[in-house]
C-alpha cells in the first residue's frame, strides 16, 4: 500500500509518524479512499467526525421525508386513484414492514462490503423506489416503488447509527450517533413543508411532486461517498490495520489513544483470540445466545420495539386524521397544523442532543416515556370528551406536538444510540439490524392498523391504549436499561457480563428529577 502527493510515492509502513508529517494525503485500496491531512488539533478532528457523522446520516432524510409527505400525500392519493381504506393502511404501513428486508440483509452486506458502501446502495435502492411511486399510473405500481422504497430504508435505519458508533470518540458518542434521528425529524419536516407547498395543484400532480422530491437528496449522499472514510472497526475485522489506524489519527489525533483504541478494537474483533469465534456463527450466537448476549438483545430489540408500539409513526403519519377528528376540516389547515408538529419534533430532537452526553441516557429515557405517557392519556381524553370545538382543536395540536416534542428528547435518538453501542463487535452489525427489524415491523403493525382500530374503538381510545403502552414502557426502562454513557464500547460490553449492574442501573428516579429542574435552563 503507498501514499500518493504531489512528492511522488510514501512508504506507510516506515513509520506511524509519518501520518502526521503529511500535508494531504490520499489512500487509495480497492476501492476506498482515506483522507489523511495533517490535524491541526482537537477542534480539526471535532470538526472531522462531526462531518462524517453528517454526511452518513443523509440516508435518514429519505426515511423522515417519506414518513412526513406520505402523510399528506395519502390525502391526494386516495382522490387521484380511488384507493379503499384497507388500501391507504397498506400503502402506509408496508414500507415499515417490508423494510426489515433491507435491515436483516444489511448486517450481512455491512460486513461484507462495509458500513460506507453500505449506506451507498441503501440510498439507491431508495431512489429507485421513490422515482417509481413519482411515476405510478395505479396502485400495483405504486406499491412497487413503495416495496424497493421499504428495502432501501431498512438498510439505511440499520447501518447509519453503527457506522458512526464505530467512528466516533466515546465522549462524543452519543451525540453523534444521535444524528439520524435529527436527520430523521428534519425529513419529516421538510415533507410536511412539501405537503404544504405543493398541496395547492391539481391532485393528478401534487402528490408525485411530494413524492419526487424526495429523490434529491441522493445527490447531495452520492458526494458524502468521497468524504466519509470507511469504518475503522470494519477495516480491523478485515485485517487492514494500517488503513484503520489512519481513519483513527484523524478522528482521535492523538498517536497514543490511538494505539490504545486499536488494540482495544482488535481484541473486540477477535483478531487476539480468533479460536475463540472461529466456530461460532454470528447468527448462531445470536440465536442460541450466553447470558450477556441475551441481556443485550433483551435491551437493544425492547427499546427498538417500545420507541414504536408507543404509537409515533402513527402520530405522524396519521396527524390529519387526528386533527381532523378533533374538528379540523379544511385540507390547508390540516397540513398547517402538521408542520408545527414537525417543526416541534425537530427542534426537540437538539434538546437530546445536548443533554445526552451530559445528562446520560437514562435520565433522558425517563423524562420521554413519562412524558409520552402523559401527553397521549390527554391526547385520548381530547378527542373523546372535547372533540368539534376551538378548545379541543388547540389541546388535540399541544397535546400532539408535546407527544413529538417527549419522544424526540429521549427514546427517539436514545433508541438508536443503544442498539448501536451495547452490542459487541463481532455481533454489531447483525444485532442493530434484528433490532432495526423489530422497530420496522412494529412501525408497520401500528401503521397498517391504525385507521381500522380507531374505527372498532375511537381515535380517543386509540390513543388510550398508546398511553397504557407507554406506560409499560417506563417500567422497562427502569429494568433493563444501563446507563452507557461515557464508557468505550468495549466497556459497555463488560457491563452486560454482570446482571446486577444490567438490571440495577447507576441512575434512579431522583437523577430524572434533577434532569426536570436543571431543564427550563438549558
Amino acid at each position: 500500500m503507498s501514499i500518493k502527493d504531489s512528492g511522488g510515492v510514501v512508504d506507510v509502513s516506515a513509520s506511524v509518524k509519518k501520518y502526521n508529517r503529511m500535508d494531504s494525503a490520499i489512500v487509495e485500496d480497492n476501492g476506498i479512499s482515506i483522507f489523511d491531512s495533517q490535524i491541526g488539533g482537537a477542534s480539526n478532528t471535532k470538526k472531522y467526525v462531526l462531518a462524517c457523522a453528517i454526511f452518513a446520516s443523509l440516508n435518514s432524510v429519505l426515511l423522515g421525508y417519506d414518513i412526513g409527505v406520505m402523510s399528506g400525500a395519502i390525502l391526494f392519493i386516495q382522490e387521484d386513484l380511488k384507493i379503499t381504506e384497507v388500501q391507504e393502511e397498506v400503502l402506509v404501513g408496508i414500507l415499515s414492514i417490508i423494510s426489515l428486508l433491507g435491515s436483516l440483509a444489511g448486517g450481512r452486506t455491512s460486513d461484507a462490503i462495509g458500513r460506507k458502501w453500505t449506506m451507498a446502495l441503501a440510498a439507491a435502492v431508495f431512489q429507485s423506489g421513490a422515482a417509481i411511486m413519482a411515476l405510478a399510473p395505479n396502485f400495483g405500481i405504486l406499491m412497487m416503488g413503495r416495496l424497493l422504497a421499504g428495502v432501501g430504508i431498512g438498510f439505511g435505519v440499520m447501518i447509519a447509527p453503527v457506522y458512526i458508533a464505530e467512528i466516533s470518540p466515546t465522549m462524543e458518542r452519543g451525540s453523534l450517533t444521535s444524528f439520524p434521528e435529527i436527520f430523521i425529524n428534519l425529513g419529516i419536516l421538510l415533507g410536511y413543508v412539501s405537503n404544504y407547498a405543493f398541496s395547492g395543484l391539481p391532485v393528478h400532480y401534487n402528490w408525485r411532486v411530494m413524492l419526487a422530491v424526495g429523490i434529491l437528496p441522493s445527490v447531495f449522499i452520492g458526494l458524502a461517498l468521497f468524504v466519509i472514510p470507511e469504518s475503522p472497526r470494519w477495516l480491523v475485522m478485515k485485517n487492514r490495520t494500517e488503513e484503520a489506524k489512519m481513519v483513527l489519527l484523524k478522528t482521535i489525533g492523538n498517536d497514543k489513544e490511538v494505539e490504545e483504541r486499536l488494540a482495544d478494537i482488535q481484541q473486540a474483533a477477535g483478531l487476539a483470540n480468533a479460536e475463540k469465534y472461529a466456530t461460532k456463527a454470528v447468527w448462531q450466537e445470536l440465536l442460541y445466545p450466553s447470558p450477556a448476549v441475551r441481556r443485550m438483545l433483551i435491551t437493544g430489540c425492547g427499546i427498538q420495539m417500545f420507541q414504536q408500539i408507543t404509537g409515533i409513526d402513527a402520530t405522524v403519519y396519521y396527524s390529519p386524521t387526528i386533527f381532523k377528528n378533533a374538528g379540523i376540516k379544511s385540507n390547508t389547515k390540516l397540513l398547517a397544523a402538521t408542520v408545527a408538529v414537525g417543526f416541534t419534533k425537530t427542534m426537540s430532537i437538539l434538546i437530546a442532543i445536548f443533554l445526552i452526553d451530559r445528562i446520560g441516557r437514562k435520565p433522558l429515557l425517563y423524562v420521554s416515556t413519562i412524558g409520552m405517557t402523559s401527553c397521549l392519556l390527554g391526547l385520548s381524553t381530547t378527542l373523546s370528551f372535547l372533540g368539534n370545538g376551538p378548545l379541543g382543536i388547540r389541546l388535540a395540536i399541544l397535546f400532539v406536538c408535546s407527544n413529538v416534542a417527549f419522544f424526540s428528547v429521549g427514546i427517539g435518538p436514545i433508541c438508536w444510540v443503544l442498539s448501536s453501542e451495547i452490542f459487541p463487535l463481532r455481533l454489531r452489525a447483525q444485532a442493530s439490524a434484528l433490532g432495526a427489524v423489530g422497530s420496522r415491523v412494529s412501525s408497520g403493525v401500528i401503521a397498517m392498523s391504525f385507521l381500522s382500530v380507531s374505527r372498532a374503538i375511537t381515535v380517543g381510545g386509540t390513543f388510550f391504549m398508546f398511553s397504557l403502552i407507554s406506560a409499560v414502557s417506563v417500567a422497562f426502562v427502569y429494568k433493563c436499561v444501563p446507563e452507557t454513557k461515557g464508557k468505550s464500547l468495549e466497556e459497555i460490553e463488560m457491563l452486560f457480563q454482570d446482571e446486577r449492574e444490567w438490571t440495577g442501573g447507576q441512575v434512579e428516579l431522583a437523577d430524572t428529577e434533577r434532569l426536570v429542574q436543571k431543564e427550563p435552563n438549558s
